[in-house]
């Protein structure tokens, strides 16, 4: 599908539609006058944690249906099925095999939020079944089947957003409009930031796997580890064979917010330094990361990530400082401050709906305005906020900073297509190992 309406004209819309809330309007009720007449019958797989959050988000959005629903834990299903019952009077069908949604012809979209090492596989398989796609970031879960991804979405022609909220902010998205329009000048360097008081996940122990649980299907695509008590549910971001570490888990969204700000693609030179320092565990990314990026034209983006030490700046568990020739703004999911050189507030402008700050768990506006985007993608070509080939580049920056962590070293990077220059120890990174019959294809 092609997109019809222009990033000015999506501007001008958000705009419009923050004068409307600033008037009184919810976010609900902004999403429900801006769908067409055309129902969107979605299958949302991955019912925990962000899975709830995204069936409020969808049902909030005007002539939206969910039929199915998909988790290999049992416990969740009937849960969720009840909540969607009560909201849409309409209660869906439960699965635990994710091929049930994608076989049924009457799904236009599916909507995940499982484990990293699912999303580029399931948004692969979802494109080629004829669905529109809305993945939670991580797109992928290594930087080739984000290549395939990207592929298969070209060859199959599918709306496929990826789920970085806040570019569907309508304080963020004036931000930028500020930043292009010369407010703090030549911008030159974005700082990002993550801080939180993450507990240890101590040793696991290898016990029989829960009975509600299909350890299986769970795994997928990736290669077989016997089970242990401290993976599922939330764990497994920690470990290489499932995870992406903090730096994929939650500096994807303020990486993305400073190169959107900073109008950069993909960096020439990326470099990182961390480790494991709170805690002697099962932990195998990095608690404490620092990551710096270079780009052509003398730009620079550098992310500070600490899972294990709260102590934040502007107040704020997260979020993003652009600095420029005439001044600096500081922006997040609340909305932005820009200051002068003398440090003096110039301008501000708070988000027009509240949204969580930190890991997102619930839903909230800016989720919520997102997912509108993608709904309006689909039926009127509406120009999307995070399109799968954007939300890739972002997406491959931390990939980067992990393969530099652990190789050690600085890495040159292929400002064209974001391939690392004469490193083969490190672009052996680049893809990974899969159970067998789950490599993905174009």
């Amino acid at each position: 599908m092609k997109n019809r309406n222009s990033r000015r004209k999506f501007l001008k819309n958000t705009a419009l539609s923050t004068t409307a809330m600033t008037l009184g309007m919810s976010a609900k009720s902004y999403s429900r006058i801006m769908g067409s007449n055309d129902r969107i019958n979605f299958g949302v797989i991955g019912m925990n944690s962000r899975g709830g959050a995204l069936i409020d988000s969808i049902l909030e959005v005007k002539n939206t249906s969910i039929s199915d629903i998909c988790d290999v834990d049992s416990r969740v299903i009937e849960k969720r099925s009840g909540e969607i019952q009560k909201k849409s009077g309409s209660k869906p069908a439960g699965h635990k095999d994710f091929h049930s949604i994608l076989d049924n012809q009457e799904i236009d979209a599916i909507a995940i939020a499982t484990p990293d090492h699912w999303h580029a596989i399931m948004a692969i398989m979802g494109a080629k079944a004829g669905k529109h796609v809305y993945v939670e970031k991580p797109c992928c879960h290594n930087p080739h089947e984000g290549e395939v991804l990207l592929a298969v979405q070209k060859k199959y022609d599918k709306v496929i957003q990826m789920g970085n909220q806040q570019r569907s902010g309508a304080a963020s998205i004036q931000a930028i409009k500020e930043i292009r329009d010369g407010l703090i000048g030549d911008v030159y360097f974005g700082k990002a930031w993550y801080s939180n008081n993450r507990d240890s996940i101590g040793q696991g122990k290898e016990v029989p796997v829960p009975e509600w649980l299909d350890w299986e299907l769970w795994q997928g695509p990736a290669p077989r580890r016997t089970f242990k008590d401290n993976y599922v549910h939330y764990n497994w971001h920690w470990f290489w064979n499932w995870g992406t570490g903090e730096i994929n888990n939650n500096g994807t969204h303020e990486l993305d917010i400073c190169r959107w700000a900073l109008g950069v693609d993909y960096p020439v030179k990326v470099a990182s330094s961390g480790g494991r320092y709170a805690y002697n565990d099962d932990w195998e990314f990095y608690d404490t990361q620092v990551a710096n990026y270079e780009f052509e034209g003398g730009k620079m983006i550098t992310w500070e990530g600490k899972s294990c030490n709260n102590h934040q700046y502007f107040d704020r568990g997260r979020g993003v400082t652009i600095h420029g020739t005439k001044g600096t703004i500081m922006m997040d999911r609340q909305g932005y401050f820009a200051y002068d050189q003398s440090g003096k507030v110039i301008k501000e402008m708070k988000e027009v709906a509240d949204s969580g700050t930190m890991d997102l768990v619930g839903g909230g506006g800016l989720t919520t305005m997102h997912m509108l985007n993608f709904c309006n993608g689909i039926k009127m070509g509406e120009e999307l906020a995070a399109p799968v080939h954007d939300g890739y580049i972002s997406n491959l920056m931390p990939h980067l900073g992990n393969i530099a962590q652990k190789c050690g070293r600085s890495l040159d990077i292929n400002p064209l297509n974001g391939h690392i220059l004469g490193d083969d120890e490190a672009m052996t990174m680049w893809s990974r190992d899969y159970e067998y019959g789950w490599e993905p294809t174009v």
